[in-house]
């Protein structure tokens, strides 16, 4: 399934798509697509039965805002330097371990929503990101095998970044992780059925046109079973809890000088494969 909430920030109504590109009202079904809903087959069975008898009504998508496809978001961790072809870009070693590090769940806005480039920032940069949410609470698990069943679905995710902020400014990469809008997410939450290998997807991003990332998950240093596991050791990993799960090769920190940081003005386009697309005008915060 391909789980969306739809309509004005803060009171965005649960929705699906269909397998005719038909959006659907999920509201007289489920209250919202969150980690409640994630975390409840009943739910996610009553679901799956309206949308099979053709029983949810039609939206018109005209003019209607795509939200974030994750409501009530518990935390989002996200792994640095976890493919192999950015490690090499960056001149960083391939970590031994998960390279960790948290965002807010109030950075997360729609796909196709305003960033914003901080105050004072000279170094903001692109990433796209494939994001697994979490389906089932992972305490301890033993393998990596574990870590995909505990997988709800996956997403699209754009880990903006403050580069000064996150690498020149001292303590901990979160400083430059963490600005207002630094994590668009969607347009859908598709279930993991749907995504047979989440090894196997190519991401692309562009800025301005040009295309700028063009990577695969199979370069993954860290699959992300074997991330999920990993993390289950350090965290509880809840229903509703993000994992961003690293960015390919063709950030602006690993080109050439002069670095083509991100200015108000710049439109970004991104895309993983199956899992739809965003489109975000950046502005000055």
């Amino acid at each position: 399934m391909k789980l969306l909430r739809v309509g004005t920030a803060g009171a965005e109504r649960p929705a699906l798509l269909d397998a005719e590109g038909t959006l659907r009202d999920l509201s007289g079904v489920v209250a919202d697509v969150d980690g409640a809903l994630l975390g409840d087959e009943a739910a996610l069975g009553r679901v799956r039965a309206a949308a099979d008898a053709g029983e949810l009504p039609a939206l018109d998508a005209t003019g209607l805002r795509i939200g974030p496809p994750l409501g009530r978001i518990g935390k989002i961790v996200c792994i640095g330097l976890n493919y192999h072809d950015h490690a090499r870009e960056t001149g960083a070693e391939p970590p031994a371990e998960p390279v960790l590090f948290m965002k807010a769940p109030d950075t997360v806005v729609g796909p196709h929503d305003t960033v914003l480039v901080p105050r004072g920032s000279r170094k903001t940069d692109w990433e796209v990101e494939l994001a697994v949410v979490i389906g089932r609470t992972a305490r301890c698990l033993e393998s990596a095998e574990e870590g995909l069943a505990h997988v709800a679905g996956y997403a699209v995710a754009h880990d903006v970044s403050e580069r000064e902020f996150q690498i020149e400014r001292g303590g901990t990469w979160d400083k430059g992780k963490n600005c207002e809008t630094f994590n668009p997410l969607g347009p859908w939450l598709v279930t993991a059925d749907e995504v047979p290998d989440p090894q196997d997807l190519s991401l692309k991003l562009w800025v301005n046109g040009e295309l700028k990332q063009d990577g695969t998950t199979a370069e993954q240093i860290f699959p992300v079973g074997e991330v999920v596991r990993y993390l289950s050791h350090f965290m509880t990993l809840y229903p509703g809890d993000v994992i961003n799960t690293g960015t390919p090769a063709g950030v602006a920190l690993g080109a050439p000088e002069p670095k083509p940081f991100l200015r108000a003005g710049d439109v970004v386009e991104l895309e993983i494969e199956g899992l739809g697309r965003q489109r975000q005008e950046f502005k000055d915060a």
